[in-house]
């Protein structure tokens, strides 16, 4: 109840100074609606004014929110529909901005959580490629740090690839 609290607090101060909601807030939000199907309702309507050409990164937020919301969907339909919207609201969001490494990252989450069945997942190599030699260079330490840990626990990476990270 407390991080509900805080996170409602962040949400309301980001968007009564600033306009948009704060990425620091949205980062806690995609985490926590990875379990939370409160928080992952929260993240869409968080960001339901973006979209790809207002903000490619908040857009990829809300795309990975609306496929993450196929998991609290207990109808098949629905749970196919809200992963085929935001499989093309995340790809609209990387042709917007191909060089965002964060929009990289939310791709190569999505793809590795996803059964294979889906099919979604030709992005897998690339975006790992592409975040491995990256990740050295990235100066925002929240998002260098939600990377890293990522990786310490996926399956997709070699030990090596692993080793090079730490």
């Amino acid at each position: 109840m407390k991080k509900l609290f805080l996170i409602g607090w962040l949400f309301y101060s980001s968007a009564a100074f600033a306009g948009a909601p704060s990425l620091k807030s949205v980062r806690i939000l995609y985490q926590q609606a990875a379990t939370e199907e409160k928080s992952c309702r929260m993240l869409l309507q968080l960001l339901s004014s973006y979209d790809e050409n207002t903000n490619a990164l908040l857009h990829g937020y809300k795309a990975s929110a609306t496929m993450m919301l196929a998991k609290y969907t207990f109808n098949p339909i629905s749970k196919l529909s809200y992963f085929k919207k935001g499989k093309q609201m995340l790809e609209n969001a990387i042709h917007a901005d191909a060089a965002n490494i964060e929009l990289r990252f939310l791709r190569f989450a999505i793809q590795t959580n996803i059964p294979f069945l889906l099919g979604y997942h030709g992005f897998i190599d690339s975006d790992k490629k592409l975040l491995l030699e990256s990740l050295p260079s990235v100066k925002d330490a929240e998002l260098k740090h939600m990377i890293t840990v990522y990786f310490e626990n996926c399956k997709y990476l070699t030990r090596d690839e692993k080793q090079q990270i730490e």
